[in-house]
């Protein structure tokens, strides 16, 4: 489901083809999901038997075989935008992935959807952060400072998440006041 959004994601802002989509797969997501051959082409077969992706070129590679060209379709844009603003009960690393696979591509969502994504996760890392409070460091050193470094990564996250709620209501404010300007 993460390889799937990531791959309608970067097909919203170009066609590409199935090795130069694995590229950008690995640079910008290998923190979030994992990306080999044996995923990609079967995942774009299924994308494109559901319509959500079409080959919009075929053109000859260096090998001699031919390469398709991958773009999204209409249908592959609103499947994308609903898994985008989903928020699937998942486990913690899971949910933590598909938030910065969402992140990455938030320019592609309205400022409305975007703080709606971004308050969601600092609920998420609040309460993991409360729940993690009452439980009792373990007795073994590694284990404690592991568990301090769990807590410390999450209050990290915390900071980051209230800096971006603040700059996109900045962003909702500024074109607020656009917008009035334009009125009067």
């Amino acid at each position: 489901m993460m390889l799937e959004l990531a791959t309608l994601g970067l097909l919203q802002g170009e066609p590409l083809h199935g090795y130069r989509l694995k590229q950008q797969l690995e640079l910008f997501m290998s923190g979030c999901i994992s990306v080999n051959y044996g995923a990609i082409y079967p995942l774009l077969k299924r994308l494109e038997e559901r319509e959500l992706i079409e080959v919009c070129l075929e053109e000859d590679g260096s090998s001699g075989n031919s390469r398709k060209i991958y773009s999204i379709t209409e249908k592959g844009r609103e499947q994308w935008k609903k898994r985008m603003l989903e928020q699937p009960q998942e486990s913690w690393v899971h949910a933590r992935s598909r938030f910065f696979i969402k992140f990455f591509f938030f320019s592609y969502l309205s400022p409305q959807e975007r703080l709606k994504l971004l308050e969601h996760r600092l609920r998420v890392c609040q309460l993991r952060l409360e729940n993690q409070d009452i439980e009792v460091f373990p007795p073994d050193p590694y284990q404690s400072a592991a568990w301090e470094r769990c807590q410390e990564v999450i209050q990290d996250e915390i900071g980051w998440l209230e800096r971006q709620i603040v700059a996109e209501k900045a962003m909702l404010l500024d074109a607020a006041e656009k917008k009035q300007y334009l009125l009067i």
